[in-house]
């Protein structure tokens, strides 16, 4: 897979779906190869995926990520399948587990057992994906429909969960095809996950799973006061994964102060020295996320990608 740009929408836009796919052709041209959309209660990212995808054909698209939270597999299905057909076999669902407070807020309740409802969850997906057919009758869901739930056009889905906790690295090295975490440093990556991830997928008979890193990125010029400004707006946007407990673990492995000193942050020679440190860690893949506060001009990050 090339390394992938996440495109963020732009806070002036008129029309978001315009202007995500107006960004994914500039970026098609730079030479990007793959770009992620993140899921947001304002728009549907396998929807959005789709769009893009079948608007710029030659790019990939993926979700970064959809949580399993509150969506039933057989609707998830649905739609990947959809956004697959769409655009001719470049897409590829990322899933996450959600957060419990957020979900709470949002939707007045919270799912508890993340590990078990993630491991139903691909089981249907997998089912569906891989034999064409379901019939699941588990603790967390029900799928049996007598209709039909293949896609003309819309298989096979590559299946990646943003996975960070062992349970969950288990659950996906068995069931899906890889994990895409996020601020997860190359310590992490290779004393942590890709042990977890391979044994599991090993294990299972499966093959070695994807490790798509995906890492906060800022390009800036080679100016001093540019890099701390850049330093700044990462310790700032990225402050809130301290107090989650998943993040909190990976940022105390990495041993580091706080989760901004996890951003690969500065000129792109010396970003692209950083991220290297991700692949020599055992990343199969990388994925670019811009912090929004820096990403009104994003050509920058794009070149970068297309580079490596």
């Amino acid at each position: 897979m090339p390394t992938g740009v996440v495109l963020n929408s732009s806070e002036t836009a008129t029309n978001l779906v315009d202007d995500v796919i107006a960004q994914a052709r500039r970026a098609f041209d730079v030479g990007v190869r793959q770009v992620w959309l993140a899921q947001r209660f304002d728009y549907d990212a396998i929807s959005l995926a789709g769009l893009v995808g079948a608007a710029v054909p030659g790019l990939g698209v993926g979700t970064f990520v959809v949580p399993i939270n509150p969506r039933h597999p057989l609707i998830v299905a649905t739609l990947a399948q959809t956004a697959q057909a769409a655009s001719h076999g470049r897409f590829s669902l990322g899933l996450g587990l959600g957060a419990h407070a957020p979900e709470q807020r949002a939707f007045g309740t919270a799912w508890p057992n993340p590990a078990g409802r993630l491991r139903e969850h691909l089981e249907i997906l997998r089912s569906i994906f891989d034999t064409g057919a379901v019939d699941h009758h588990g603790t967390e869901f029900t799928a049996a429909p007598e209709w039909p739930v293949t896609l003309p056009g819309g298989t096979p889905v590559p299946v990646y969960v943003a996975a960070m906790g062992p349970k969950a690295l288990r659950v996906t090295g068995e069931l899906a095809d890889g994990t895409l975490p996020y601020l997860a440093g190359p310590r992490t990556i290779e004393e942590f996950i890709v042990p977890t991830i391979g044994d599991a997928a090993a294990a299972a008979g499966r093959p070695a799973p994807q490790v798509i890193a995906a890492v906060p990125v800022i390009v800036t010029s080679e100016t001093a006061a540019d890099i701390e400004a850049a330093r700044s707006i990462a310790a700032e946007e990225l402050s809130f994964y301290a107090g989650i407990p998943s993040y909190a673990k990976v940022i105390e492995r990495e041993g580091v102060g706080q989760p901004g000193e996890l951003a690969a942050v500065g000129p792109s020679d010396a970003v692209r020295k950083h991220l290297q440190r991700y692949l020599d860690a055992g990343a199969t893949d990388l994925v670019l996320s811009p912090l929004r506060s820096s990403s009104a001009e994003p050509e920058l990050l794009w070149e970068l990608a297309a580079s490596i």
